[in-house]
């Protein structure tokens, strides 16, 4: 099981660990900085530090999957082609120091925390999520138009009063107790541990609370200028809100 230190501080840019396998799906490590895809956030990229400084190149991060396709609780760091003879000389036990790509992660965690806003500001169940460092997007399942400058201007309000973010956990049976905590109709809230974790915006005014396993950022001032690129009818039942970086 690989120790996911990104979950309780996404905010740690690296970390010491040791390699616990590699294979086909990748490296595992023990531990790491690095969030593997999923929930609609993409994985992360990076590089890992060999005792002797060299450096591997980490192309994506991934859950490992058993035989029957389901995820398990291990990491994989897909080496970027090219290295294969550096990947060779790794075997399990060796330590390294995995350090991700910050600038990309935190684009990542100011999108995730923006489409939060979003599901503040559009109060309709999402069926569709992607969140990259190019963009992201939000797919509702509604059927009203949708106006792309009153969704700019509310998210710029809400990024402006600085609200904070919080991670916390409820447990399954509370979220069985309050099942309209969950938004998402695509994607299920991880469970097994009794604990399912869950992030909140606003401190008195609550402005999002949800469960998520995503990185997001400290306060809702860290997203800077974001703005709604463009709105889209995918279908009869569902409208997709793009968001897109100002600067």
């Amino acid at each position: 099981m690989t120790q996911e230190l990104f979950r309780q501080d996404a905010y740690l840019k690296e970390c010491s660990a040791t390699i616990a396998s590699v294979g086909e799906q990748g490296i595992v490590l023990d531990r790491t900085v690095f969030y593997p895809v999923g929930g609609g956030q993409a994985g992360d990229s990076g590089v890992l530090v060999l005792a002797d400084g060299r450096q591997l190149a980490v192309a994506d991060t991934r859950k490992c999957k058993d035989a029957e396709g389901r995820a398990t609780a291990d990491i994989a760091h897909l080496p970027a082609p090219g290295q294969d003879e550096l990947v060779a000389e790794l075997k399990p036990g060796d330590a390294v120091t995995a350090r991700v790509d910050w600038a990309r992660r935190h684009r990542h965690m100011r999108f995730h925390t923006a489409t939060h806003l979003l599901c503040h500001l559009v109060p309709q169940l999402v069926n569709g999520c992607s969140i990259t460092a190019e963009y992201a997007r939000l797919d509702f399942n509604m059927t009203d138009p949708l106006d792309k400058d009153a969704l700019t201007q509310g998210i710029a309000r809400l990024v402006a009063a600085g609200h904070p973010v919080q991670i916390g956990a409820i447990s399954d049976a509370e979220l069985d107790a309050n099942p309209a905590l969950v938004k998402s109709m695509s994607v299920q809230p991880p469970r097994g541990t009794g604990q399912v974790r869950t992030i909140r915006i606003g401190q008195g005014e609550q402005i999002d609370f949800q469960p998520c396993g995503g990185t997001h950022v400290a306060n809702t001032a860290e997203i800077g200028a974001v703005v709604v690129t463009r709105i889209e009818k995918k279908s009869a039942t569902t409208r997709r809100v793009v968001l897109g970086f100002a600067e």
